[in-house]
């Protein structure tokens, strides 16, 4: 890299599904822009979040969690996932030390050799296993691949992440910045706000439902006073599914609604008036429309 000129790159952030790729990106970016949640799969398609590192743009690409695909929506997200790599100028192998080294974290480093690609190994969660047992893993995973560096980091508490920084910039090609200085993600307004409501759509029903629903903002009207009205579509596949979403006495959905408004007004920085709808789409998994809205291409 040298020294004094701009460098400017895309950085795929690969793992396994709740590998913390999202947590990470949300702290290197400085702002929360990914949604997180103690769920797998819960990052659908690729998100950019671009950060600011002395005189380099780093562009990061936080990529569904890769694991072996079943459904229909399930390959799009994977085929999203081994694009991004493909596209990056830097690959960051997130993997989780508590979990260490499963089936799906040894399919991507298969799949990384496949194609070539060398990757950053980023040890997350470090804080979380005793210091032997974290050396053991550093060891296993440099036998299995082959990696241009390797860092120990903790993404939630911010352990490691300037060495992160510093690793990739090593990397990004030299030329001019991509984004303007003060842009930190290239997702507009209202897919923010479907993610938003998606991510305590996830947190609130558990285990009931999350995974056959999908949530689209449908209207984003900006008021006199400065505030917003936006309208909201939770789409489910199921009647039963609608009553599980809205509960007893409509409970669910205003507890959602209400998260969403408040993480909404702090990220935007101005009132939100939020109103979200539940609708049955027979099938949506399965709907082409949906998929272009998810921005996912469309596997057979």
């Amino acid at each position: 890299m040298t020294e004094n000129k701009s460098h400017c790159g895309f950085v795929a952030l690969l793992g396994a599904p709740n590998a913390g790729k999202s947590t990470l990106m949300n702290s290197l970016v400085g702002s929360k822009i990914s949604i997180v949640t103690h769920k797998v799969q819960t990052t659908r398609t690729r998100f950019i979040g671009i950060a600011l590192h002395k005189n380099n743009q780093m562009i990061f690409v936080d990529t569904p969690g890769i694991f072996e695909p079943k459904k229909r929506l399930e390959r799009a997200m994977v085929s999203a996932a081994w694009a991004g790599a493909g596209d990056a100028d830097v690959v960051v192998l997130l993997v989780d030390a508590e979990r260490r080294i499963d089936a799906n974290t040894r399919r991507i480093i298969d799949g990384l050799k496949e194609g070539g690609k060398k990757a950053v190994l980023a040890i997350n969660k470090i804080d979380a296993i005793r210091r032997d047992s974290l050396l053991s893993l550093v060891k296993e995973l440099n036998d299995m691949g082959d990696f241009s560096e390797v860092l120990l980091i903790s993404a939630l508490k911010g352990d490691g992440l300037e060495d992160l920084k510093d690793t990739i910039s090593k990397y990004l090609p030299e030329g001019p910045w991509l984004y303007p200085e003060d842009q930190m993600t290239d997702i507009t307004e209202r897919m923010l706000a479907a993610e938003v409501t998606r991510e305590k759509f996830f947190l609130r029903l558990h285990e009931e439902l999350p995974y056959a629903a999908t949530v689209e903002t449908e209207a984003w009207q900006e008021k006199k006073d400065g505030s917003v009205r936006i309208e909201q579509v939770i789409y489910v596949e199921r009647e039963t599914q609608k009553a599980i979403v809205i509960g007893k006495g409509g409970r669910s959905l205003k507890e959602i609604g209400k998260l969403a408004r408040l993480d909404l007004e702090e990220m935007l920085d101005r009132r939100v008036h939020l109103f979200i709808f539940v609708k049955v789409r027979k099938n949506w998994g399965n709907d082409k429309e949906r998929y272009d809205n998810m921005g996912l291409e469309w596997v057979e």
